[in-house]
C-alpha cells in the first residue's frame, strides 16, 4: 500500500479552501442580483469589495504548492487571525453602512485596511520570495507579536462594527416597519454575528503552530465560504430600509422655508388620509415604502415628516392600532385579546403588549 505523507493532506485542504475563495470571487464577479432600479442597491454588500477580499486568499498559494515551506506556513497560520476580523468588519460596515452613514466609516475602514496590510505584507513577501525565505527567524519571531497585536486590534474594529450595525438595525426596523417581525432580522443577524461565528476557526492553528490543526480548520472555513455565497446570492432588497438620499438632501438644502413647509404639509395630509382615515394601519404588514408610494414623494421626505410631525412611522401606526384595540374591545366584549389584537393590525396579542409597553401614553 502506498503511504501518503501527511503534508500531502495539508496541501489538499488548503487547496480546497483556496478554490472556494476563487469560486466565490468568480461567481460574485459575474453574478448580478437582478437589474437595479434607479439608485437602489440590490447587491450584497458591495460586489467589488467582496470579490477583492476573497481574491486576497490567493496570497496563500505558496502553502498550497509547498506546505513544507516554513515561510509559507508562517503566512498561512497568520493570515486568518490577522485579516479575517478586518474583512468581517469592512463587509458588515459596507452592507449596513450603505443605508446608514457608510461615508462616516470609510476613513476608519481605510485605516484598518492599512494596518492589516502592513501586518501581513512582510509575511506575504517572505513566502513568495523566489529564492527562499527572505526574512530572518529573529525578525519573524518579533513580527509574530505584531500579528497578535494587529489581530486583537481588528477584533476591536469588528466589535465596533457589530455594535454600530446593531444600532442601525434597530433604527431601520423602527423607521420602516410597523410590524418589527417583518424586518429580516434573522438574515441580518447571521451576517452581523459572522466575526463571532468564525473566531473558533481563526486562532487554533496560530496558537498551536500546527499544520495538522490548520488542515482540519480549512474544511469548515471552505464550507463557510460556500454557505455565505449561497446566502448572498438571492436578491436582498436593501431599498426596503434605505432612509438617506443624497440628491434629496441637496435639493432640500436649496429649498426656501415656504416651499419646504408646503411640501411637509402635503405629505402630512397624505399620511393622515392614507394611514389614519383610510385605516391603512390595520394592515399588520404596513411598511414605510407603501406610504412613500402613496405620497409620491421620496422616502427621505416622508420619513422626515413622520419623525417631525407624528413621532416616527412605527410609533404613529402602532399608536393608532392601540387606540383601535380599545374601541374594538368595547364594541366586541366577547372577543378574545388575540382576535382583538389581530383585528387592530397587530400580528398577535404579544405584539400588542410590546407596543403598549413601548408606547404607554397611547
Amino acid at each position: 500500500m502506498v503511504q501518503i505523507d501527511s503534508t500531502y493532506w495539508y496541501g489538499v485542504t488548503a487547496t480546497v479552501y483556496l478554490v472556494t475563495c476563487w469560486v466565490f470571487s468568480v461567481v460574485r464577479g459575474v453574478h448580478n442580483c437582478g437589474t437595479p432600479k434607479e439608485r437602489r442597491a440590490y447587491i450584497w454588500p458591495d460586489r467589488k469589495m467582496q470579490v477583492i477580499i476573497y481574491l486576497c486568499g490567493t496570497v496563500l498559494l505558496p502553502y498550497v504548492l509547498n506546505p513544507q515551506n516554513e515561510a509559507a506556513w508562517i503566512l498561512m497560520k497568520s493570515y486568518f487571525p490577522c485579516t479575517y476580523y478586518f474583512y468581517c468588519g469592512a463587509l458588515i460596515f459596507c452592507f449596513f453602512g450603505t443605508v446608514k452613514q457608510w461615508k462616516v466609516w470609510k476613513k476608519a475602514n481605510a485605516i484598518a485596511a492599512t494596518i492589516t496590510f502592513i501586518a501581513i505584507a512582510p509575511l506575504v513577501v517572505n513566502a513568495w520570495w523566489p529564492s527562499g525565505q527572505l526574512l530572518s527567524q529573529q525578525f519573524l519571531e518579533a513580527w509574530n507579536i505584531v500579528v497578535i497585536v494587529v489581530s486583537i486590534s481588528m477584533i476591536g474594529y469588528a466589535s465596533v462594527a457589530m455594535w454600530q450595525v446593531r444600532e442601525w438595525i434597530k433604527k431601520a426596523r423602527e423607521l420602516n416597519y410597523s410590524n418589527p417581525d417583518d424586518f429580516p432580522t434573522e438574515y441580518a443577524h447571521r451576517m452581523w454575528l459572522t466575526p463571532i461565528i468564525l473566531t473558533p476557526f481563526l486562532w487554533p492553528a496560530f496558537i498551536t503552530n500546527s499544520p495538522t490543526v490548520m488542515a482540519f480548520l480549512c474544511i469548515p472555513l471552505a464550507i463557510f465560504n460556500i454557505t455565505l455565497l449561497l446566502n448572498v446570492m438571492p436578491v436582498w432588497r436593501r431599498a426596503a430600509i434605505l432612509t438617506d438620499d443624497d440628491e434629496d438632501e441637496e435639493a432640500e438644502d436649496n429649498d426656501d422655508e415656504e416651499l419646504a413647509e408646503e411640501r411637509s404639509n402635503r405629505i402630512a395630509a397624505e399620511i393622515e388620509l392614507f394611514v389614519n382615515t383610510e385605516a391603512a394601519y390595520l394592515d399588520s404588514h404596513l411598511k414605510l415604502e407603501q406610504v412613500v408610494e402613496r405620497c409620491n414623494f421620496s422616502r427621505r421626505y416622508v420619513s422626515k415628516v413622520f419623525t417631525e410631525r407624528f413621532g416616527g412611522f412605527s410609533d404613529y401606526v402602532n399608536g393608532l392600532r392601540l387606540n383601535y384595540f380599545e374601541h374594538y374591545k368595547a364594541q366586541h366584549p366577547n372577543s378574545t385579546d388575540e382576535s382583538a389584537a389581530e383585528a387592530s393590525g397587530f400580528t398577535s396579542y404579544k405584539s400588542y403588549l410590546n407596543a403598549k409597553e413601548r408606547l404607554p401614553q397611547k
